[in-house]
């Protein structure tokens, strides 16, 4: 299996294996609104004293306030709990052919269950987790009841809507959702699976890349070897052997460097770069060997380039022996690189404009789910035949398989995480700790380019006033750099910035004649940037961000415009009504191009891409049905005529 190649499927696509099964579907659940359940010991393989306390159906991953999950009950209800029974030839399957040593581990991994979880299998408690858009994983090994046909997997989840120091996003505190804010999620939202593992395996895998010299892979195993492992990491376009190494490692972590000879060549570069335009997507393989039961001459010498670029056949990536094999994965890369510098947003060194468009990723059915991997796949083909070349999924973490559609197809995507609504060491504490979590999960994707870990003061509403939230917000950014030095950081989406390499600004005026007086040339402009922004807000805290700022060392962008509604109905919230779509297709021309025309602007994000409850500024309606011809969408973004080509069907 070629990872860039996958249906999209795979929970965790940037590490993948063949073996691995899906637990979705139907589960037993059950709601303790009254916080009896552990108790009473509901997590029991055997069932509690009482009567069933599961007594209904739910479709996971979908939240049982979503329609799909077959419930679509919207109340508070803190506290509930999920049961289904696992064949045991699904947590120990039969070893695939050449998958390594005969010891293994049965795994069982959670992509999100909002916001903390307990697991139990067969009554043993295996995992407890607190971050409600962080995957975690089970280890059930040591819990399987000998000889059972069956298992019983138990979760119990926790989401308390009263709680504010809670990562929350845009779901309601209140019991009906309002103004910006949605119906909440609870519990199980993402992909449960389970999967069969070497003793040793691979258990964390990132890559970043550099377009002047290769790639470096950062391998971690799940415990320390007891006596050295050589690890192979090929790397391959199609058929192609672009280049690969293999490296003897002691320890548990590993960064191995992998030179790609095409990148020297300026031609051969342009070819095997990654970007919207040209979403170049290199598979990777990375194998552990045991090296005492490797046979003489398996191992290729120790950190030494192996299948440079000959214009010869490929062998798709085999490692250089096969010999004591311990564990093999599939991953990909997209070899590029980004910055900001001289007023401008780089990807590859170049000045990049950037036109993105606000995505909730709340959908009518499923609310913070997804139907799977058609539905994420709809949502980039959709972006990109809108105009687009990016798109920031706003105040949640998307599902992973959103993002290996975007690499694939060719989609900028700026991170972002839930807010919290409170300020205290607790909020503090949750949203880092999610947050770095995140941020270790998405850095491998070429498609992420731009870290927002808050947006709009949210959580931190005293930051102009209260110096332990200004340090907050300064020490997150920071500590997001030192996570990951390659890309830039957004301190505070939208306004008070404390230490921002993008200058995001927030603009709802509904009036192109004052975008363009704001944001025409630079004098304008230094009048925003000394005094308030568009929504009342200082625009910087720091004398370090002001000053950066002005000499234009970090790029203006509008990060927030529009929010135009076409007929909205009593009850629905927009920034800007339009009757008419007349009206609405000359509104919309006139903003695009007032932004697109500014000599100051480096690029520009629209609220927002599709109606979203009652929040009805969309470019499409709730049901995905674009409000104009999306061929007319794209001239209007683009400022260019396109072909007219619609998105294929995923």
């Amino acid at each position: 299996m070629r990872a860039s190649e996958q249906d999209g499927s795979y929970p965790r696509p940037m590490l993948c294996r063949e073996q691995w099964s899906s637990l979705d579907g139907g589960w037993d659940f059950g709601y303790d609104d009254a916080a009896v359940g552990e108790r009473e010991a509901w997590f029991a393989p055997d069932g509690s004293a009482g009567s069933d306390p599961f007594d209904r159906r739910i479709t996971v991953p979908f939240p049982p306030e979503a329609p799909a999950s077959g419930i679509g009950e919207t109340g508070r209800h803190p506290v509930v709990w999920y049961r289904r029974s696992v064949p045991h030839d699904v947590l120990v399957p039969d070893p695939a052919p050449g998958s390594g040593a005969a010891a293994r581990r049965s795994l069982i991994h959670f992509g999100a269950v909002d916001h903390r979880a307990r697991v139990w299998l067969d009554g043993w408690l295996v995992a407890e987790h607190v971050g409600g858009q962080a995957p975690f994983t089970a280890d059930v090994t040591d819990a399987l009841r000998p000889g059972a046909a069956e298992h019983v997997l138990v979760v119990r989840a926790e989401d308390d809507p009263a709680d504010l120091a809670q990562p929350r996003g845009k779901q309601d505190w209140q019991e009906r959702p309002h103004a910006v804010w949605y119906e909440r999620t609870t519990g199980i939202w993402q992909s449960v699976w389970a999967e069969s593992v070497p003793a040793q395996h691979v258990a964390g895998l990132a890559w970043t890349t550099d377009p002047a010299h290769g790639v470096t892979a950062e391998v971690t195993l799940a415990r320390p070897p007891a006596r050295p492992l050589a690890v192979d990491v090929v790397i391959s376009r199609g058929d192609h052997v672009l280049a690969g190494t293999s490296t003897v490692v002691g320890g548990r972590r590993a960064r191995i460097d992998v030179p790609i000879p095409a990148l020297r060549n300026g031609i051969d570069r342009e070819q095997v770069l990654w970007s919207p335009e040209h979403p170049v997507l290199l598979d990777a393989r990375v194998t552990v060997r045991d090296l005492a039961t490797v046979e003489e001459g398996d191992l290729a010498g120790g950190g030494e380039d192996r299948g440079e670029d000959r214009g010869g056949a490929a062998d798709h990536g085999e490692p250089a022996g096969t010999g004591g094999l311990v564990d093999r994965v599939e991953s990909y890369v997209g070899v590029r690189d980004v910055g900001v510098g001289h007023g401008a947003f780089l990807l590859n060194g170049r000045p990049y404009f950037v036109r993105s468009v606000l995505n909730q990723g709340y959908r009518p059915r499923t609310l913070l789910a997804s139907t799977g991997t058609g539905e994420l796949r709809r949502e980039v083909e959709l972006t990109k035949a809108m105009g687009f070349n990016a798109t920031r999924v706003h105040q949640k973490a998307e599902d992973p398989r959103f993002l290996y559609w975007a690499d694939r197809l060719g989609l900028l995507v700026w991170g972002e995480t839930a807010a919290t609504y409170d300020f205290c060491a607790e909020a503090a504490d949750s949203l880092t700790r999610e947050w770095l979590d995140l941020v270790r999960r998405d850095r491998s994707h070429p498609s992420v380019v731009t870290w927002v870990p808050i947006n709009e003061s949210w959580g931190v509403t005293d930051l102009a006033r209260d110096p332990a939230q200004l340090h907050f917000s300064v020490a997150l950014a920071n500590l997001t750099r030192a996570l990951d030095p390659t890309r830039p950081v957004i301190s505070n989406e939208g306004w008070e910035h404390t230490d921002s390499d993008i200058l995001g600004v927030h603009d709802y005026t509904a009036d192109p004649a004052r975008l363009t007086a704001r944001y025409g040339d630079a004098a304008a402009f230094a009048a925003v940037l000394s005094g308030r922004s568009p929504s009342g807000r200082a625009l910087t805290l720091t004398a370090r961000q002001a000053e950066r700022f002005a000499a234009g060392d970090a790029p203006l962008m509008i990060t927030e415009f529009g929010g135009l509604s076409l007929r909205a109905d009593e009850g629905d919230f927009a920034y800007t009504y339009t009757s008419s779509d007349t009206q609405y297709a000359a509104l919309l021309r006139e903003m695009f191009a007032a932004l697109r025309d500014s000599p100051l602007v480096a690029g520009f994000c629209y609220t927002q891409f599709m109606d979203t409850a009652q929040e009805t500024n969309g470019l499409l309606f709730s049901d995905g049905s674009p409000k104009l011809p999306l061929e007319s969408i794209s001239e209007i973004v683009t400022g260019e005529k396109g072909d007219g080509a619609a998105p294929d069907a995923a």
